[in-house]
C-alpha cells in the first residue's frame, strides 16, 4: 500500500469516527442523557474530522490544542473555511474541557442545541473541502476552496 494510499484510508477513517461521534451525540441528546456526554462527543466529532484534514494535509500535531492551531493556521487563515468554523471548533473545546474537567453546572439545553448544529455543520464542511480536494486528486496544501 503506498503513502498516499494509506494516508487516504486514515482520512476515510478519521471521517468515519466524526461522523460516529456525531451519531452518539444526537443520541445521547434524543435519549435525554445528561449533556456531558453529548458535549463530548460532540466536540470529538468535530476534533476527528479536523485530524483527517491535517492527515490529508500531511501534519499530525499529538495534542487537542496543536490540532485546534493547525486548523487555525492551515485551513482557516489559507482560506479554505471560513472563520466561524474556527469559532465553532475553539467553543466546542471550551466546553468539553469545562464539562469534563471544571465541576459545575452542567450545559444548559440551548447550548447543546447550538453546539450539535454546529458539529454537524463542521463535519459538512470538511466532508466539502475533503471531497473537492479528493476530486482533484490534490492535496490541501496550497489549494483553495471555493
Amino acid at each position: 500500500m503506498s503513502n498516499d494510499s494509506a494516508g487516504n484510508v486514515l482520512v476515510a477513517y478519521r471521517m468515519d469516527q466524526a461522523r460516529a461521534a456525531l451519531e452518539e451525540a444526537l443520541v445521547l441528546h434524543r435519549s435525554g442523557k445528561t449533556t456531558l456526554g453529548v458535549v463530548n462527543r460532540a466536540y470529538y466529532a468535530m476534533f476527528y474530522a479536523v485530524l483527517a484534514l491535517l492527515q490529508k494535509s500531511g501534519h499530525a500535531p499529538r495534542k487537542h490544542a496543536g490540532v485546534i492551531a493547525l486548523f487555525d493556521s492551515e485551513f482557516v487563515r489559507k482560506g479554505h473555511f471560513d472563520k466561524i468554523y474556527s469559532r465553532h471548533l475553539h467553543q466546542a473545546f471550551n466546553l468539553r474541557q469545562t464539562s469534563d474537567y471544571q465541576p459545575g453546572e452542567p450545559v444548559d439545553e440551548d447550548t447543546t442545541d447550538t453546539l450539535l448544529k454546529n458539529a454537524a455543520a463542521f463535519i459538512r464542511a470538511v466532508e466539502e473541502v475533503l471531497w473537492y480536494q479528493g476530486g482533484t486528486g490534490s492535496s490541501l496544501r496550497g489549494t483553495r476552496s471555493s
